[in-house]
């Protein structure tokens, strides 16, 4: 049953009932949600996430997620928990996975680059099986290893509330990525998964056939994240393959690959066909020139629903960032594109210094702005992209959390992931 909004005065009872010493920080952000005035009418997120860099913060512990999970199993207006960058480990785990099979109104779940290994990772998928509010779960950064990973496969056999699912720089192998797979294969509830950075030994690219299988079948699946997957075309073929017949999967993550030019071909003839695609992310490849006209043909002639397109760090030269330009000319749906980190020469910096004022592109739609010196045209950078705010979030009210992000812009699904 949920109490009165007073959070702080419940805080500091708890604290004293189990004779522990308050965080001040805990505290302190309490305070600041109770003075909320949609706390009674709205559901709130606590946001304890330890990577302030303006003030120093007494980063959670352990120890101190007693007296606070108490204090929320009387709070149902808390639908949301940002824990991300504290000190937890799996005696923390072991306190929210109990917090989790007891609570029914937290749907937010933030862990991110904590300190929680395998046990830990087993409490809490262990928890979610029984859990039937949460629909967000970031892990993202903790090391749970190939074995938590599993546990968390396992899970999504079981659960079906939870929707989105963050297992980014876990240290997940290729025995996870395979059980996932086949996981998502009945699974009809997840619509966004972070794969990203897996520890693979093996160059047999088993992992993306295995993925390509489950999108042949998966219908639910809106977001796919697989960077750093060590990729090659012919991994980017088998998910092509599967893609023609897969209508729900409108975000792929395929940056920090090894993915060149004849991969792209396969993307672009994909794209020639595809209706649903509205994110590609292809940053920190080497699609070159010729990738870049392969993309550009599809997106001039056949394809309009793509909406977002970075091909950030690939070695385009002027050629392919000039006929992606052109592209977007007669492309009227393509809003969002970052291509910094390219070999970018006055050809191209007059190219995107037109489509910039002749309305085309928006400043806060691409990663590039145009400047003059001496009647030259160049770039600069601009600190946009599809993940800018994947690993932090911005803490002034003024500052719209998916600012300058198309990830959150376009797709409402990718809101936290």
């Amino acid at each position: 049953m949920s109490v009165l909004p007073d959070l702080h005065l419940h805080y500091v009872q708890a604290c004293q009932d189990l004779s522990q010493p308050e965080n001040p920080f805990i505290a302190r952000v309490l305070q600041e949600a109770d003075k909320n005035d949609e706390i009674s009418t709205k559901g709130i997120t606590i946001k304890l996430a330890g990577n302030n860099h303006l003030v120093p913060v007494s980063r959670v512990t352990d120890d101190d997620l007693g007296a606070l999970v108490s204090v929320l199993d009387q709070a149902a207006f808390v639908t949301g928990l940002d824990l991300a960058y504290n000190l937890l480990t799996d005696a923390g785990a072991q306190t929210i996975a109990t917090f989790l099979q007891e609570n029914s109104s937290l749907q937010y779940l933030n862990l991110m680059f904590n300190d929680i290994g395998t046990s830990g990772a087993e409490l809490i998928a262990e928890a979610l099986h029984s859990n039937h509010s949460l629909v967000h779960l970031r892990m993202t950064g903790n090391k749970i290893g190939n074995q938590g990973g599993m546990f968390f496969a396992s899970m999504l056999r079981i659960n079906s509330t939870l929707e989105k699912l963050d297992l980014g720089d876990c240290d997940v192998g290729l025995q996870c990525l395979i059980a996932t797979s086949i996981a998502l294969t009945q699974n009809k509830s997840l619509k966004a998964i972070n794969l990203n950075r897996p520890l693979l030994s093996s160059q047999q690219e088993e992992t993306t056939v295995h993925v390509a299988r489950m999108l042949r079948s998966n219908s639910s699946l809106v977001e796919l994240h697989l960077g750093k997957h060590g990729m090659k075309n012919f991994g980017v073929e088998r998910l092509c393959e599967a893609l023609y017949r897969n209508s729900t999967l409108r975000y792929l993550d395929l940056s920090c690959n090894n993915i060149t030019y004849d991969g792209v071909k396969f993307l672009g003839e994909l794209l020639k066909m595809n209706k649903t695609l509205k994110i590609l992310d292809l940053g920190a490849n080497r699609i070159e020139d010729k990738g870049a006209i392969y993309l550009s043909e599809a997106l001039a002639t056949r394809n309009m629903t793509l909406q977002a397109l970075s091909v950030v760090s690939n070695s385009i030269t002027d050629g392919g960032l000039v006929a992606l330009a052109q592209a977007m000319r007669a492309n009227t749906t393509l809003s969002h594109i970052y291509i910094w980190g390219n070999k970018i020469d006055r050809n191209a910096c007059v190219a995107f210094r037109e489509l910039i004022e002749m309305g085309r592109l928006e400043l806060g739609c691409t990663d590039v702005v145009p400047y003059e010196v001496d009647g030259e045209v160049f770039l600069a950078e601009l600190s946009h992209g599809l993940g800018k705010h994947r690993y932090w979030a911005p803490r002034s009210a003024a500052v719209d959390p998916g600012a300058a992000n198309a990830s959150l812009g376009i797709l409402p699904v990718a809101e936290y992931l």
